[in-house]
């Protein structure tokens, strides 16, 4: 018998649950234990059904079983292969921070420079200093909720400053929602390509995350229904504005899809949209929108105005749960900076922040335009008002070297792995285009990957 599946027809003898059921159960017992790793080859379906001495149609349910849980998958040519969890996140060091962090290009525009010197150098010259080093009340003061609000109304009309907390960052946020959300070993249900620090957050916690298929429209709602009704999780985690990696945006049928089934499981939904102020265009309507008594809508400056700004906003479904989270918050957290928040309501209010938004917009037009006449031939996925993009890589080189290489060279890549909560990562690279590299320095960077896909180097060819 083939050797993954050795001891299953001795499991199956001992069991009451029709086999087609208990297949995938044992699929993700071994994945547990070890006996499965993300990639191993499965049988055939002609091979498990002589192996088990059961009949084929009930191994390929068995197998369109696993495939809906997301264990399995299968490639025409290749066979049938296990998908696996997602990969524990290890902790790490600080350092190496702009070639791996996503950060918003710095417009180098000395007008612009002195508004915002001016407008912060204001703030602490007419504030209660001693009050801004004093601890606040978690959630900022009601001058910094109201300034929260009317930002966020950009995108939800009906955000009320009674349902906001200001948070330090949206990291912290994530932190918080999951500690409150789900329990050690139970699960929440994210993108096969999600946020990192998502997953980092998860293996602190002891958290699962259940991978849900994605393509250009967002996540699998399939997929994520059959996993409403089989595996209980606690939540549902999107990033559904330019997608980090791949840029993609949910669509509006996609949103209202999954919205429909989170209510009717009552599936509380973290909706990430950390990249929803940089687009002009007309968006389709947050989930917190088309579910608004289920979600808690996330969102921040790290993306729209500057990484070090660490100032966030989340909209719970209610003033309840709203204090309910600045319970959790406050543990992990205690407050957010009051200077920081001072700062942030200012620029808010007096419309420094939306003339920094402009300002990243329009460079990131002129990189992406960049980006694709020197990568457009490669396949990039890119959006013109969005400082990353995601490449598809073909060839011998491996993701990760290559990755890896760039990097030596000042070219901030990350390998897809780093994204991936199936285990299965697709062979391309997120790049940023943004943090202190000028449009020269971008340009640079663009022809390096351009000539490195046009002559990959041997895989260990810079090692000395």
């Amino acid at each position: 018998m083939s050797k993954p599946t050795a001891h299953w027809r001795k499991r199956l003898a001992s069991q009451d649950r029709p086999a087609y059921l208990a297949i995938p159960d044992l699929i993700a017992e071994d994945l547990r234990d070890g006996r499965l790793a993300a990639r191993d080859r499965l049988p055939t379906l002609r091979e498990l059904a002589d192996d088990l001495q059961l009949n084929y149609t009930t191994v390929a349910r068995a197998y369109a079983e696993a495939r809906k849980r997301g264990l399995i998958d299968s490639r025409a040519g290749f066979g049938t292969f296990v998908r696996g969890k997602a990969p524990a996140m290890p902790l790490r060091g600080g350092s190496g921070a702009e070639m791996t962090m996503n950060l918003p290009p710095e417009p180098q525009d000395e007008a612009l420079l002195a508004r915002m010197h001016a407008s912060a150098a204001e703030v602490m010259a007419h504030s209660d200093l001693y009050g801004l080093l004093r601890y606040q009340d978690f959630g900022g003061t009601p001058e910094d909720r109201e300034a929260g609000a009317r930002w966020l109304q950009r995108r939800l009309p009906t955000a009320s400053a009674d349902r906001l907390l200001v948070c330090p960052g949206i990291h912290g946020v994530l932190t918080g929602l999951l500690s409150q959300l789900a329990r050690p070993g139970e699960l929440v249900c994210v993108d096969s390509l999600a946020y990192p620090g998502l997953k980092a957050i998860a293996t602190q916690l002891g958290v699962q995350l259940h991978a849900l298929p994605l393509d250009d429209d967002g996540p699998d709602i399939e997929a994520f229904e059959h996993a409403c009704k089989t595996l209980s999780p606690k939540a549902v985690y999107c990033n559904p504005t330019l997608l980090n990696p791949t840029t993609i945006t949910m669509s509006r049928a996609r949103r209202e899809a999954l919205a429909d089934v989170a209510l009717r499981f009552s599936v509380p939904i973290i909706e990430d949209d950390a990249y929803a102020m940089l687009p002009t265009e007309r968006l389709p309507r947050p989930l917190a929108c088309l579910a608004p008594d289920i979600t808690y809508y996330v969102t921040g400056f790290s993306k729209c105005l500057g990484a070090g700004l660490r100032s966030a906003y989340v909209l719970a479904p209610n003033t309840r749960l709203a204090q309910r989270l600045a319970g959790a918050l406050r543990a992990t957290t205690v407050m957010a900076s009051p200077v920081t928040n001072a700062i942030v309501t200012r620029w808010v209010n007096d419309g420094t922040a939306e003339a920094v938004l402009e300002a990243i917009r329009a460079e990131c037009r002129a990189r992406h335009a960049l980006a694709l006449q020197h990568l457009g031939p490669w396949g990039v996925v890119a959006h013109p008002e969005c400082f990353h993009l995601w490449l598809p890589l073909s060839g011998s080189w491996s993701v990760v070297e290559c990755a890896s290489w760039l990097r030596t060279q000042g070219v901030a890549v990350v390998a897809s792995a780093a994204f991936s909560t199936d285990g299965n990562p697709p062979d391309a690279v997120r790049l940023c285009l943004g943090g202190p590299a000028s449009l020269d320095d971008c340009d640079r960077a663009l022809r390096l990957m351009a000539e490195t896909l046009d002559h990959p180097l041997h895989p260990h060819a810079t090692v000395m």
